[in-house]
């Protein structure tokens, strides 16, 4: 078993991807979530509130990687959708009307993670798992083909 997964305990808001999980999927030009302090690089470029930059309000360009607060999930889905160029992750709650409206018809495939992610404590003080499974989402089909090629185990759906 990867050392990024692990069963479940509450943690907060701020999810930060373990960096070997992101490295499997390849090369992003942009993080539009990240924390300004991150102590690893996701992407070429990263925008972050702690900064002041909205990653909802600025233009995002190229290959996207997307891990948003759980708390406004859907509206960074959408512009990613938009967008058409990267992948997200969010929890696997596909009855959410969220998940209907903007991963079930207009992403290109869905990969659910097989075990729970093992994320980084905000505070880097430590590891926490979430509370609920994970899924990885692709819009674009290079993205489709870097789900397809990553070698993290779950199962690949593709919706185009």
């Amino acid at each position: 078993m990867s050392k990024f997964y692990q069963t479940g305990e509450k943690t907060t808001d701020v999810w930060l991807t373990p960096p070997d999980l992101v490295g499997k999927l390849g090369k992003f030009d942009l993080d539009p979530c990240s924390p300004n302090n991150l102590p690893w690089k996701l992407a070429d470029k990263f925008y972050s509130l702690e900064n002041g930059e909205d990653g909802l309000a600025l233009p995002w360009v190229g290959r996207t990687w997307v891990n948003p607060p759980y708390s406004c999930w859907v509206k960074f889905l959408e512009k990613l959708s938009n967008h058409n160029n990267g992948i997200a992750l969010i929890f696997g709650r596909t009855e959410t009307r969220g998940f209907f409206d903007f991963v079930w018809d207009r992403a290109d495939s869905v990969l659910f993670i097989k075990r729970r992610i093992k994320f980084i404590k905000s505070d880097f003080s430590g590891s926490g798992s979430s509370t609920a499974p994970s899924v990885l989402i692709a819009y674009g089909k290079n993205n489709t083909e870097a789900l397809g090629k990553c070698g993290i185990e779950g199962k690949l759906v593709k919706l185009k």
